[in-house]
Protein backbone atom coordinates (compact mmCIF):
# COMPACT_ATOMS: atom_id res chain seq x y z
CA UNK A 1 0.00 0.00 0.00
CA UNK A 2 1.69 3.43 -1.01
CA UNK A 3 1.23 6.81 0.84
CA UNK A 4 -1.49 8.73 0.32
CA UNK A 5 -0.51 12.12 -2.05
CA UNK A 6 0.05 15.22 0.00
CA UNK A 7 2.06 18.31 0.66
CA UNK A 8 4.58 18.91 2.55
CA UNK A 9 4.16 22.70 4.23
CA UNK A 10 6.93 24.88 6.40
CA UNK A 11 6.78 28.07 8.29
CA UNK A 12 9.96 29.18 9.34
CA UNK A 13 9.70 32.63 11.89
CA UNK A 14 12.44 34.40 13.73
CA UNK A 15 11.15 32.41 17.26
CA UNK A 16 9.81 28.99 16.18
CA UNK A 17 9.71 26.98 12.49
CA UNK A 18 6.59 24.85 11.86
CA UNK A 19 6.89 21.90 9.79
CA UNK A 20 3.91 20.19 8.57
CA UNK A 21 1.61 17.56 6.41
CA UNK A 22 -1.20 19.07 4.60
CA UNK A 23 -4.06 17.35 2.49
CA UNK A 24 -4.94 17.92 -1.01
CA UNK A 25 -8.46 19.81 0.44
CA UNK A 26 -6.18 21.80 1.90
CA UNK A 27 -6.64 20.37 5.80
CA UNK A 28 -3.62 20.33 8.37
CA UNK A 29 -3.10 16.65 8.99
CA UNK A 30 -0.16 16.87 11.17
CA UNK A 31 2.40 19.38 12.35
CA UNK A 32 5.51 19.98 14.32
CA UNK A 33 7.01 23.08 15.56
CA UNK A 34 10.15 23.42 17.19
CA UNK A 35 12.36 26.71 18.35
CA UNK A 36 14.17 28.34 15.85
CA UNK A 37 17.92 28.32 16.60
CA UNK A 38 19.50 31.89 16.50
CA UNK A 39 23.20 32.94 16.89
CA UNK A 40 24.51 29.37 16.04
CA UNK A 41 25.28 29.99 11.77
CA UNK A 42 22.92 29.57 9.28
CA UNK A 43 23.41 25.46 8.90
CA UNK A 44 21.49 25.04 12.57
CA UNK A 45 18.59 27.00 11.45
CA UNK A 46 18.49 24.95 8.29
CA UNK A 47 18.94 21.19 10.28
CA UNK A 48 15.69 22.88 12.67
CA UNK A 49 13.94 23.02 9.19
CA UNK A 50 14.71 19.30 8.21
CA UNK A 51 13.53 18.09 11.89
CA UNK A 52 10.44 19.63 12.00
CA UNK A 53 9.81 18.50 8.48
CA UNK A 54 10.63 14.91 9.42
CA UNK A 55 9.05 15.09 12.06
CA UNK A 56 5.52 15.98 10.95
CA UNK A 57 5.68 13.34 7.96
CA UNK A 58 6.94 10.91 10.23
CA UNK A 59 2.94 11.01 11.87
CA UNK A 60 1.30 10.83 8.94
CA UNK A 61 3.54 9.36 5.80
CA UNK A 62 2.29 10.54 2.55
CA UNK A 63 3.69 10.66 -1.44
CA UNK A 64 4.74 14.06 -1.46
CA UNK A 65 3.95 16.13 -4.41
CA UNK A 66 5.82 19.39 -2.66
CA UNK A 67 7.16 20.96 -0.56
CA UNK A 68 5.81 24.86 -0.07
CA UNK A 69 7.89 27.29 2.32
CA UNK A 70 6.61 30.33 4.21
CA UNK A 71 9.53 32.65 5.11
CA UNK A 72 10.60 36.29 6.17
CA UNK A 73 11.81 38.27 3.76
CA UNK A 74 13.41 39.72 1.69
CA UNK A 75 14.41 37.15 -0.69
CA UNK A 76 15.12 36.48 -3.86
CA UNK A 77 12.40 35.25 -5.98
CA UNK A 78 11.59 32.32 -7.87
CA UNK A 79 15.18 31.19 -6.15
CA UNK A 80 14.33 30.68 -2.74
CA UNK A 81 17.35 32.70 -1.63
CA UNK A 82 16.35 34.31 1.79
CA UNK A 83 17.84 37.40 3.69
CA UNK A 84 14.58 37.38 6.58
CA UNK A 85 15.42 40.29 9.17
CA UNK A 86 14.24 38.30 11.57
CA UNK A 87 16.75 35.63 11.41
CA UNK A 88 20.07 37.11 10.93
CA UNK A 89 22.01 33.56 10.69
CA UNK A 90 20.40 33.43 6.96
CA UNK A 91 21.59 36.04 4.17
CA UNK A 92 21.41 35.09 0.92
CA UNK A 93 20.82 31.71 1.84
CA UNK A 94 19.80 29.10 -0.74
CA UNK A 95 16.51 27.55 1.07
CA UNK A 96 14.53 26.20 -1.81
CA UNK A 97 17.91 24.36 -3.40
CA UNK A 98 19.16 23.16 -0.04
CA UNK A 99 15.44 21.66 0.70
CA UNK A 100 15.04 20.29 -2.30
CA UNK A 101 18.38 18.56 -2.57
CA UNK A 102 17.60 17.39 0.89
CA UNK A 103 14.37 16.18 0.98
CA UNK A 104 13.86 14.68 -2.96
CA UNK A 105 11.24 16.61 -3.34
CA UNK A 106 10.01 19.82 -5.65
CA UNK A 107 9.52 23.04 -3.08
CA UNK A 108 8.43 26.71 -3.51
CA UNK A 109 9.88 29.16 -1.28
CA UNK A 110 7.38 32.27 -0.64
CA UNK A 111 7.61 35.16 2.34
CA UNK A 112 5.76 34.09 4.73
CA UNK A 113 2.98 36.97 5.11
CA UNK A 114 2.07 36.01 1.63
CA UNK A 115 1.75 32.22 2.57
CA UNK A 116 -0.64 33.58 4.98
CA UNK A 117 -2.81 35.21 2.50
CA UNK A 118 -3.10 32.91 0.22
CA UNK A 119 -4.60 30.21 3.06
CA UNK A 120 -6.97 32.96 4.25
CA UNK A 121 -7.68 33.99 0.30
CA UNK A 122 -8.40 30.00 -0.06
CA UNK A 123 -10.17 29.40 3.52
CA UNK A 124 -10.14 31.91 5.64
CA UNK A 125 -11.37 35.40 5.95
CA UNK A 126 -10.39 36.28 2.94
CA UNK A 127 -12.68 33.18 1.08
CA UNK A 128 -14.34 34.73 -1.84
CA UNK A 129 -13.25 38.12 -1.28
CA UNK A 130 -10.91 39.47 -4.56
CA UNK A 131 -9.07 42.32 -2.20
CA UNK A 132 -7.25 41.23 0.87
CA UNK A 133 -4.67 42.00 2.92
CA UNK A 134 -3.17 39.31 5.16
CA UNK A 135 -0.20 40.47 7.72
CA UNK A 136 2.07 38.88 10.19
CA UNK A 137 2.88 39.89 13.19
CA UNK A 138 5.34 38.32 15.06
CA UNK A 139 9.02 38.40 15.13
CA UNK A 140 8.63 40.94 11.96
CA UNK A 141 5.65 42.00 10.65
CA UNK A 142 4.41 41.41 7.16
CA UNK A 143 2.14 41.11 4.09
CA UNK A 144 0.39 40.01 1.46
CA UNK A 145 -2.31 41.41 -0.55
CA UNK A 146 -4.40 39.66 -3.07
CA UNK A 147 -6.08 42.68 -5.20
CA UNK A 148 -8.62 41.55 -8.07
CA UNK A 149 -8.61 37.89 -7.32
CA UNK A 150 -5.05 38.14 -7.75
CA UNK A 151 -1.83 37.69 -5.94
CA UNK A 152 0.59 40.64 -6.13
CA UNK A 153 4.13 39.51 -6.54
CA UNK A 154 5.44 42.71 -7.72
CA UNK A 155 8.57 43.56 -9.19
CA UNK A 156 11.14 41.05 -7.12
CA UNK A 157 8.37 39.18 -5.45
CA UNK A 158 8.46 41.23 -2.89
CA UNK A 159 5.40 42.81 -2.82
CA UNK A 160 3.36 43.39 0.57
CA UNK A 161 5.96 44.69 3.10
CA UNK A 162 3.50 46.66 5.28
CA UNK A 163 5.51 46.07 8.06
CA UNK A 164 7.95 48.56 6.13
CA UNK A 165 5.26 51.20 5.90
CA UNK A 166 6.20 54.27 7.46
CA UNK A 167 3.64 54.99 11.32
CA UNK A 168 6.30 57.77 12.45
CA UNK A 169 8.85 59.05 10.58
CA UNK A 170 10.67 60.60 14.32
CA UNK A 171 10.03 56.67 15.39
CA UNK A 172 12.75 53.75 16.27
CA UNK A 173 15.37 53.24 13.70
CA UNK A 174 14.33 49.58 11.95
CA UNK A 175 16.53 46.76 10.92
CA UNK A 176 15.66 47.71 7.20
CA UNK A 177 17.53 50.76 7.69
CA UNK A 178 14.93 53.19 7.59
CA UNK A 179 13.20 55.10 10.75
CA UNK A 180 9.64 54.71 12.24
CA UNK A 181 8.64 51.97 10.14
CA UNK A 182 5.37 49.37 11.44
CA UNK A 183 8.03 46.79 11.78
CA UNK A 184 10.08 48.76 14.31
CA UNK A 185 7.08 49.82 16.74
CA UNK A 186 4.71 46.38 16.10
CA UNK A 187 6.78 43.55 16.29
CA UNK A 188 6.92 41.27 19.50
CA UNK A 189 10.39 42.05 20.74
CA UNK A 190 9.80 45.99 19.85
CA UNK A 191 6.49 45.77 21.88
CA UNK A 192 8.09 43.80 24.92
CA UNK A 193 11.57 46.29 24.91
CA UNK A 194 9.31 48.93 24.51
CA UNK A 195 7.37 47.97 28.04
CA UNK A 196 10.80 47.48 29.54
CA UNK A 197 12.05 50.92 28.98
CA UNK A 198 8.81 52.38 30.21
CA UNK A 199 9.82 50.32 33.15
CA UNK A 200 7.52 47.47 32.83
CA UNK A 201 9.21 44.61 34.93
CA UNK A 202 8.86 40.75 34.45
CA UNK A 203 11.03 37.42 35.51
CA UNK A 204 10.52 36.59 31.77
CA UNK A 205 10.66 39.31 29.68
CA UNK A 206 8.79 38.24 26.84
CA UNK A 207 5.14 38.76 24.45
CA UNK A 208 3.14 36.02 26.31
CA UNK A 209 4.60 37.68 30.04
CA UNK A 210 3.78 41.42 28.59
CA UNK A 211 0.06 40.05 27.63
CA UNK A 212 -0.60 38.54 30.90
CA UNK A 213 0.29 41.45 32.88
CA UNK A 214 -2.19 43.39 30.60
CA UNK A 215 -5.00 40.97 30.79
CA UNK A 216 -4.58 41.78 35.06
CA UNK A 217 -4.33 45.50 34.45
CA UNK A 218 -0.77 46.71 34.39
CA UNK A 219 -0.97 50.25 32.58
CA UNK A 220 2.53 49.51 30.94
CA UNK A 221 2.07 46.36 29.03
CA UNK A 222 -1.32 47.67 28.53
CA UNK A 223 -0.19 50.73 27.19
CA UNK A 224 2.52 48.47 24.61
CA UNK A 225 -0.29 46.76 23.15
CA UNK A 226 -2.37 50.24 22.70
CA UNK A 227 0.67 51.71 21.10
CA UNK A 228 1.23 48.42 18.97
CA UNK A 229 -2.25 47.91 17.67
CA UNK A 230 -2.41 51.52 16.94
CA UNK A 231 0.27 51.75 14.80
CA UNK A 232 -0.88 48.43 12.68
CA UNK A 233 -4.23 50.04 12.79
CA UNK A 234 -2.34 53.09 11.17
CA UNK A 235 -0.97 51.22 8.19
CA UNK A 236 -3.76 49.04 7.49
CA UNK A 237 -5.86 52.38 6.90
CA UNK A 238 -3.20 53.64 4.55
CA UNK A 239 -3.36 50.37 2.44
CA UNK A 240 -6.69 50.00 2.53
CA UNK A 241 -7.25 53.16 1.11
CA UNK A 242 -4.17 52.32 -1.31
CA UNK A 243 -5.73 49.26 -3.13
CA UNK A 244 -9.82 49.65 -2.01
CA UNK A 245 -9.57 46.01 0.62
CA UNK A 246 -12.28 44.08 1.39
CA UNK A 247 -10.70 42.86 4.27
CA UNK A 248 -7.77 42.74 6.66
CA UNK A 249 -6.33 39.18 8.24
CA UNK A 250 -3.77 39.27 11.00
CA UNK A 251 -2.14 36.52 11.67
CA UNK A 252 1.63 35.64 13.59
CA UNK A 253 2.27 35.51 17.32
CA UNK A 254 1.11 38.24 18.64
CA UNK A 255 -2.47 37.87 16.82
CA UNK A 256 -3.22 35.30 19.73
CA UNK A 257 -3.55 38.09 21.79
CA UNK A 258 -6.02 39.42 19.69
CA UNK A 259 -7.71 39.94 22.33
CA UNK A 260 -5.73 43.08 23.44
CA UNK A 261 -4.70 44.35 20.54
CA UNK A 262 -7.36 44.38 18.09
CA UNK A 263 -9.69 47.07 19.57
CA UNK A 264 -6.79 48.93 19.41
CA UNK A 265 -6.03 48.03 15.95
CA UNK A 266 -9.59 49.27 15.07
CA UNK A 267 -9.25 52.48 16.62
CA UNK A 268 -6.32 53.33 14.98
CA UNK A 269 -7.50 52.02 11.92
CA UNK A 270 -10.98 54.26 12.05
CA UNK A 271 -8.67 57.14 13.06
CA UNK A 272 -7.02 57.38 9.62
CA UNK A 273 -10.07 55.93 7.38
CA UNK A 274 -11.86 58.70 7.07
CA UNK A 275 -12.79 57.75 3.37
CA UNK A 276 -16.63 56.61 2.72
CA UNK A 277 -15.28 53.03 0.86
CA UNK A 278 -12.74 52.05 3.85
CA UNK A 279 -16.31 51.22 6.01
CA UNK A 280 -16.77 48.10 3.60
CA UNK A 281 -13.15 46.92 4.52
CA UNK A 282 -13.03 44.46 7.40
CA UNK A 283 -9.79 43.71 10.21
CA UNK A 284 -10.39 40.46 11.44
CA UNK A 285 -7.76 37.26 13.16
CA UNK A 286 -6.49 35.27 10.70
CA UNK A 287 -6.65 31.14 10.79
CA UNK A 288 -3.90 29.48 13.25
CA UNK A 289 -3.01 27.61 10.10
CA UNK A 290 -3.41 30.00 7.23
CA UNK A 291 0.49 30.15 6.99
CA UNK A 292 0.70 26.44 6.95
CA UNK A 293 -2.30 26.15 4.13
CA UNK A 294 -1.02 28.74 2.10
CA UNK A 295 2.47 27.59 1.59
CA UNK A 296 0.99 24.29 0.61
CA UNK A 297 -1.19 26.12 -2.09
CA UNK A 298 1.92 27.30 -3.46
CA UNK A 299 1.62 23.94 -5.91
CA UNK A 300 -2.05 24.51 -6.56
CA UNK A 301 -1.72 25.86 -9.99
CA UNK A 302 -5.61 26.28 -10.53
CA UNK A 303 -5.44 29.01 -7.82
CA UNK A 304 -2.66 31.13 -9.44
CA UNK A 305 -0.41 31.68 -6.81
CA UNK A 306 2.44 30.85 -8.57
CA UNK A 307 4.57 32.40 -11.77
CA UNK A 308 4.07 29.87 -14.64
CA UNK A 309 8.22 30.51 -15.48
CA UNK A 310 9.21 29.05 -12.18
Amino acid sequence: MTDSPGYLALDVGGTKTIGAVVGTGGEVLASARVPTPTGHGSEEVFEACVFALEAARSETPVSAIGLGVGCGGPMKWPSGDVSPLNIPDWRDFPLRDRLADRLEVPVRVHNDAICLTIGEHLLGGGRGLNNVLGMVVSTGVGGGIVADGQLLTGASGNAGHIGHVVVDPTGPKCSCGGRGCLEAVARGPAVVGWALAQGWQSVDPAGESLAASAREGDPIARAAFQRCGNAVGTAVASVAALLDLEAVTIGGGLSRAGDLLLPAVYEGFERHAGLEFLSQCRVLLAGEDAGLVGAAALFLAQHRYWSEGY
